[in-house]
């Protein structure tokens, strides 16, 4: 049972990389399930209190490290408040309008649109609001890619040694 244990939590951990590049796909929800089913189908014994504790830290982190770098993307090329909603709804709703490429299309115009219509900053400002919603992007799928990986790091230090 060791085996589908591991081939769960592997399926998962992988669903949750793509969630990196497909924001819906909720990736922290992904990597604790596969420390689930891999409990489930194998043991949870090496997974101590502390396992988890640490564990929740991390998905605290991830939490944070994506909120921050889209308000350091966009507020670092000079946008307002109405800029980061708009990249947040443009990330939310572009996929889906326009399938593959929506994901950075999305958030630009939704910054750009939000700072043009809301603060009225003007075509030039809202363009470069609208490009740093997109470095805040891929600056949270770094920071949040850099994070999981050491959350499965420490999963895999804890099951296959005598950390629990």
């Amino acid at each position: 049972m060791e085996i589908v244990g591991w081939v769960a939590a592997v399926i998962m951990f992988i669903v949750a990389f793509i969630g990196l590049i497909y924001p819906i796909i909720p990736s922290v929800f992904f990597i604790v399930g596969g420390f689930l089913l891999y409990g489930l189908f194998a043991s949870f014994d090496e997974m101590s209190w502390i396992f988890w504790v640490i564990q929740a830290l991390f998905v605290i982190l991830l939490f944070g490290a994506d909120t921050l770098a889209n308000i350091v993307g966009v507020k670092k090329f000079g946008g307002s408040k109405a800029g980061m909603w708009g990249s947040t709804i443009g990330l939310l709703v572009g996929p889906f309008v326009i399938p593959v490429a929506g994901i950075l299309i999305g958030p630009f115009l939704g910054a750009f649109l939000a700072e043009l219509l809301v603060t009225r900053t003007g075509v030039k400002q809202s363009l470069k609001t609208g490009i740093g919603s997109i470095v805040g992007f891929f600056t949270s799928i770094a920071a949040k890619g850099a994070v999981m990986l050491l959350m499965i790091g420490v999963f895999v230090l804890y099951v296959t040694s005598s950390f629990g």
